[in-house]
């Protein structure tokens, strides 16, 4: 029965992420400290690798890891957005308060709206790591340039 719940687990952490069967799923930030049932959740429901950043496909969603220290989050993110489907997501995944690398949510906000996303909720999606999702804004909600 082990098996059968550490599937459970497994399914719960990608549906948390909103990914879906055949879906393409871009990983950036990928480091020793990353989560790997992260990874092997996405991987198992895609049925894919995911990409990583020299992919030249449409992406559905991106996972973002990023530490404090890792550079410029607007940076990360604009480059984030450049494959992205129009309704494709990124999923800003930074250590959990009180572990080394943490991003207060206001960072992530701010770097968010600079980059033209904006924050639709947040996800603990493991016991090191929690995740902001960012999305395009809709065609005809808030100011449009």
């Amino acid at each position: 029965m082990v098996a059968a719940e550490g599937a459970g687990q497994q399914s719960d952490i990608a549906g948390k992420l909103g990914i879906e069967p055949g879906m393409v799923v871009q990983e950036l930030g990928y480091d020793s400290d990353v989560d790997e049932a992260i990874r092997e959740a996405v991987e198992d429901v895609t049925g894919e690798e995911m990409l990583d950043e020299d992919a030249q496909e449409v992406i559905d969603v991106v996972l973002l890891w990023f530490r404090e220290g890792d550079g410029d989050l607007t940076d990360n993110l604009v480059d984030a957005r450049g494959p992205l489907a129009e309704e494709g997501v990124v999923w800003v995944l930074t250590p959990k308060t009180g572990r080394d690398g943490h991003l207060e949510p206001s960072e992530i906000a701010e770097a968010a709206g600079t980059a033209g996303l904006s924050q639709t909720s947040n996800q603990s999606v493991g016991d090191d790591w929690a995740g902001a999702r960012l999305a395009s804004p809709k065609a005809g909600k808030g100011k449009q340039r």
